[in-house]
């Protein structure tokens, strides 16, 4: 028997050649390339999903300027809403807009208490009792402007009296009044809230009562 590769015949070396170029295929093929060719699988089926899910956005590219007009428009009418109906942590801005209006119109604002208020799911109902006196045509100017303001705000309860009968319009107290001032007027003044959830304040309570005048 042959003792080394050296000493075979040339069929049988190129024959043990093959042989152990076919092994050391098939050890590679097991070793490295397989798994190659798994990762290589792999990557090509990422590849194509995401060329599929980009495929799939591209679809929703010329609605895109569409929807940032509709974010648009639905923040804005957000924001309307907010003015219109504000978060109640707003309650003592409803007295301030209230002067504010009362001294564009040129009357007095004595006094305003707040009432009990009522809650709803989603909003409360502030009441406030209000008492204001002046010029007859200043009065009826200062409703005007309420009820062009943004945020509603519903009059009721509402009495008219001259200054001489201050009483009939069953205001708290009477005053020195200027002699150009002719009415006063009570009436009660109804605001809204938004909350998220029922309020759980005590029935009667008045979240951000302001001081009386």
């Amino acid at each position: 028997m042959a003792s080394n590769f050296s000493e075979l015949s040339g069929i049988k070396q190129w024959l043990a050649v093959i042989a152990g170029g076919a092994v050391l295929t098939g050890a590679l093929y097991f070793t490295v390339f397989k798994s190659q060719s798994e990762k290589n699988t792999a990557a090509q089926h990422a590849l194509e999903d995401k060329i599929r899910e980009n495929n799939e956005l591209e679809s929703y590219r010329p609605k895109l300027k569409q929807m940032e007009q509709q974010l648009a428009e639905l923040k804005q009418q957000l924001e309307i809403e907010q003015r219109i109906v504000p978060d109640e942590k707003e309650v003592d801005d409803f007295m301030t807009m209230m002067d504010a209006e009362a001294a564009k119109a040129q009357i007095e604002l004595r006094r305003y208490k707040a009432l009990d208020v009522k809650s709803q799911q989603y909003y409360s109902e502030v009441p406030f009792q209000i008492d204001v006196d002046g010029r007859y045509y200043d009065v009826l100017g200062f409703f005007d402007r309420v009820s062009k303001l943004e945020r509603i705000v519903n009059i009721s309860n509402l009495l008219v009296a001259s200054t001489k009968n201050a009483n009939g319009a069953k205001v708290k107290k009477t005053y020195q009044y200027a002699p150009s001032e002719s009415v006063v007027a009570s009436f009660t003044a109804t605001t809204y809230f938004s909350h998220d959830q029922p309020s759980a304040a005590a029935p009667g309570a008045k979240p951000g009562t302001p001081k009386a005048k």
